[in-house]
């Protein structure tokens, strides 16, 4: 089994989810049948790579960040999926963490990248913003430990707002 687990931008034009969805088949379909996916579950490229994990038959693994975290994070917009994705996945991790915050994030991060072999990155190559626990973040501590790590940004793709 390969395990591969995703980070991402949670905010993604329209636009950029059917060129972000078919980047990451295209990236995954390589490993599938033998494909364990290790995501947070955010909207966003967490669940679209999710999403794409399952469609390819592959076994599903979550890690949300705090005990909060569905109550306190996932918007009413974004519920419905993240409910059927933890429901889908085999298995759920819930960090002992009180509320989602930075620390958070850079515990499911780390989390995640200690269960992968590699790192699927949705990323457009921003530096890291400064509080921790974003993309760019895990890309470069994933680099640094020497986990592999595939960006994907295909063209069209933006963030949104």
């Amino acid at each position: 089994m390969t395990v591969i687990a995703v980070t991402g931008h949670i905010r993604l034009t329209e636009a950029s989810l059917p060129l972000v969805r078919e980047a990451l088949r295209e990236t995954l379909a390589p490993y599938a049948g033998d494909l364990t996916g290790v995501s947070c579950l955010a909207a966003g490229a967490d669940s679209l790579f999710a999403e794409v994990v399952l469609e390819l038959g592959g076994r599903l693994v979550a890690v949300v960040p705090s005990r909060d975290y569905r109550s306190a994070v996932v918007t009413p917009e974004h519920a419905g999926t993240f409910d059927r994705l933890v429901e889908a996945a085999d298995d759920v991790t819930v960090l002992d963490r009180p509320v989602a915050d930075a620390a958070a994030y850079e515990a499911a991060n780390q989390e995640m990248l200690r269960r992968a072999e590699r790192l699927v990155a949705v990323w457009d190559g921003a530096p890291p913003g400064g509080q921790g626990g974003g993309t760019a973040d895990a890309v470069l501590t994933a680099r640094a430990g020497g986990l592999p790590v595939d960006v994907v940004w295909p063209e069209g793709a933006a963030r949104g707002a």
